[in-house]
């Protein structure tokens, strides 16, 4: 079992720097973890009068939920692919929708910000609401339509199943287009390579975008490479 790290002797900045995803907790109980965050967590606590067994409670959750990230994906080979289905559903496409909704208002800011001394900010902006949309309505429709029919060829009761086959070619096409979005993300911020005056949100926005095309890549992997095929 992994030894939960953070104490109130932590320093908040390097909380965030280590789980960038913590930073939404500070956000919620209005602590700085930016300009203000080179401080210790239990001064945080003390300056904004926060309940410390609440905060950390939250940060632990955080930590817990990040140390459940799925690191083998041997073991979905062997999975039958109602398994493999509902493992997407619960581990990516809610992941997903949680950190798209929470990264957004940080994208914006720093591109509202820094956007005039870092243009590139303006097109990161750009495209990640275009991966955002596109995403969303990619998985609703894996989850309304796409699912529900590879089921019906799992237990054999698919009626028409070349239109099966082609609706699953399809979503692997919008795979193949939410990628390139990602790529031009990276090669627009010359692979997330910070600028030297880089303050703590625009270090988070990077290191959660990069965390975000992991888990994306991750997501298409399971479905083009272990569920997708057994039905070619």
């Amino acid at each position: 079992m992994i030894t939960f790290p953070i104490s109130t002797n932590t320093l908040v900045r390097d909380i965030v720097n280590e789980l960038p995803k913590t930073s939404d907790v500070f956000k919620k109980f209005r602590i700085d973890f930016c300009c203000g965050g080179n401080i210790p967590l239990s001064e945080a606590i003390a300056a904004n009068g926060i309940n410390e067994e609440d905060i950390m409670a939250e940060l632990r959750l955080v930590f817990e939920k990040n140390s459940s990230a799925e690191t083998d994906l041997e073991v979905w080979t062997k999975s039958d692919s109602n398994t493999i289905i509902d493992h997407v559903i619960n581990h990516y496409h809610r992941t997903s929708e949680e950190e798209l909704s929470l990264l957004s208002p940080y994208v914006t800011k720093v591109s509202r910000v820094h956007g005039d001394s870092h243009p590139e900010l303006l097109k990161v902006y750009e495209l990640f609401y275009e991966f955002k949309r596109e995403l969303i309505e990619h998985m609703a429709k894996e989850e309304t339509v796409v699912f529900p029919i590879i089921k019906q060829l799992e237990d054999g009761t698919i009626e028409n199943r070349e239109e099966a086959i082609n609706m699953i070619i399809e979503l692997e096409k919008e795979h193949d287009h939410a990628g390139e979005i990602l790529r031009q993300i990276r090669a627009i911020t010359s692979d997330y390579t910070l600028p030297a005056d880089a303050c703590g949100t625009y270090r988070l926005v990077y290191k959660r975008l990069e965390d975000l095309e992991g888990l994306t890549f991750m997501h298409v992997h399971l479905e083009n490479n272990i569920l997708f095929p057994r039905y070619f």
